[in-house]
Parts: structure tokens; sequence; C-alpha cells
């Protein structure tokens, strides 16, 4: 596909996107004004229903455009059997916007709907905002450390709104989706972080470590999710454009040990400190695993080259 191709794609896709939006959104807003009005907890459980449809409308239509105008080649690999009833505790690496759309290509209707901590100041944008609101998205304010030395009392209040908001989906089968890098890869981000790993920024904890403990028994075990783009990681833009090809993606169920949902990880160094130690030898483990599965597919695609240059 040449440049002014993909340009083009660009744009016809960037006008479905937002026809597609803005009719889907009169459903959403509507479903909002019921719930505000609706007078019994059970008759606004069932408008919650209805907005969770429409947002699932919404992103089966652009799962749809992606895989049938695109056409990217998926590789995935490890993935079980899901259950639409149950809870689920996911975990990825983030590189892209793209990296959303991949995980919900991975457990849309095969889990309860994907539920993302999302940055508070995203709240504002039009329509989408709303809608994460809507389906209680879990919306995170994260103070810098110069903001914290100025307002000290503002220090654990992120890890308060994570409790509160994790206490709510125990009412009723959620899968929490929690990128633990807290922002997306970039190799200026890599650099300044002097991170350890090859192709992963540093994880946090504490984020994981609070949904554990707010959710209880509830999880069986962590998601862990490894996305690799083996040719380019792929913008937003890329993405509208069509120019997005492999996507390697792998799938490993990790148990969760128990007593992490009975201690207090903000109390308890000895508790902290082994999550830690948890988290690390799951990054560790998935830093190594990006390399293999990037052998693996330069081997498959230098085997692909030579049995078309024989036949």
């Amino acid at each position: 596909m040449t440049k002014q191709v993909g340009q083009i794609v660009g744009l016809v896709s960037a006008l479905a996107l937002l026809v597609h939006t803005l009719v889907l959104s009169v459903f959403l807003f509507s479903c909002m004004l019921l719930r505000c009005v609706m007078p019994t907890a059970r008759l606004k459980r069932w408008v919650n229903t209805s907005i969770v449809l429409v947002a699932t409308t919404w992103i089966e239509g652009i799962l749809w455009w992606i895989n049938w105008v695109y056409q990217p080649k998926w590789h995935i690999e490890g993935q079980k059997n899901l259950n639409p009833d149950d809870w689920y505790l996911i975990t990825a690496n983030h590189q892209s916007w793209v990296d959303i759309f991949v995980l919900y290509h991975l457990y849309l209707y095969k889990t309860p709907l994907l539920k993302f901590f999302i940055k508070k100041e995203l709240a504002y944008i039009p329509i989408v905002g709303q809608a994460w609101w809507a389906l209680d998205f879990p919306f995170m304010r994260r103070y810098s450390k110069a903001y914290l030395e100025k307002y000290p009392e503002k220090a654990g209040e992120d890890i308060k709104e994570t409790q509160v908001a994790c206490e709510k989906f125990s009412h009723v089968p959620t899968s929490v989706m929690n990128f633990m890098e807290g922002t997306r890869f970039t190799p200026e981000k890599h650099m300044n972080q002097k991170s350890p790993y090859k192709h992963l920024l540093r994880p946090k904890a504490g984020g994981i470590a609070f949904t554990i403990q707010a959710l209880g028994d509830k999880f069986k075990s962590l998601s862990n999710v490894t996305i690799v783009y083996p040719n380019h990681t792929p913008t937003f833009w890329d993405m509208m454009c069509g120019r997005i090809d492999d996507i390697l993606v792998r799938v490993d169920d990790l148990p969760i040990p128990q007593h992490f949902s009975q201690g207090d990880y903000q109390t308890d160094p000895a508790l902290k400190a082994e999550v830690q130690q948890w988290v690390t030898k799951i990054w560790r483990d998935k830093d190594r695993q990006i390399d293999q599965m990037l052998l693996n597919h330069d081997q498959r695609k230098s085997f692909d080259q030579r049995k078309f240059a024989n036949s």
C-alpha cells in the first residue's frame, strides 16, 4: 500500500469511526439519562446492561473494520477457555493505543467487558470519556513527585481511588485490565527510567496489588498478555491507515499467591517486597519471552520465504 493510498484509507476510516461513534452515542446518552431517573437499583442494573451492550457494539464495529479492512495477521498462543460470568485480572505490556483493540480482540464476549484504569484527564474526551464514566471505568489521578512534595497530604489518594473503584467490581463479574508500566513504552522513557529490561519499562506493583486486595479471591489467576509488533509499533493513525501487519500475542495464566489478597500492601513491608518480587519476575520473564517471540517470527518468516522461492 502506497503512502497516498494509506492516507485515503485513514481518512475513510476516520469518517467511518466518527459516524459509528455519533450514532451509538445517541443510544449511550439516552441510557445514561434513563439511569439517572430510574427509581430502583434493579432498573438501574437493567440500564447498565444496556450501556454495556452499546459499548460492546461500538467495539465490535471497530474490530470488524480492523479485521476485514486492514486484515492484520494474528498469531495468538496460550489463550484458554474463558467464561463471561467470571472475574479476570489482566495485565499486558503497553506500546500503543492499538494495544487496547488487540486486548478487545482477545477478550470481547469471552469475558466480561474489559475495564481499564483511565487517566483522569481522559474523562473529558467527548463521548468516549462519558462512555468510560457510564461503564464505571476507574479513573486514576496520577500525582508527580514535584506535586507531592508541595502537597504531601495528597500522597496515597490515587491508591484509595483504586480501592474504591475495585470494590464496585466485587458485585458483578468483571475483567480488570492494568498496564503495569503505567504508560506507553518509548525509547526516551526507557532511557530516562534506566530500565533493566530490553523491551519494557519498569512495572509498578501498587495498582495490581490493591486490585487483588480489593477483590479478594474473585480472581483465579493473572492473565499475563504479551503483545509484540515485529515489524514496527503502529500508532493509532497507522492503524487507521491500515499500516498494521503481523500481531504476535502470548497469553499465560499465572497463579496469584492466595495471601496477597489478605495482607495490607501499604503497611506491611514484607508483603510489599514479596509482591514487588513477584511482579519483577513476571516482567523479567516477559522480556525474555518477547525476544523468543521475535526469534520465532523471524524463523517462520524465513521459512515461508524459502518455501515461496522453491515453489
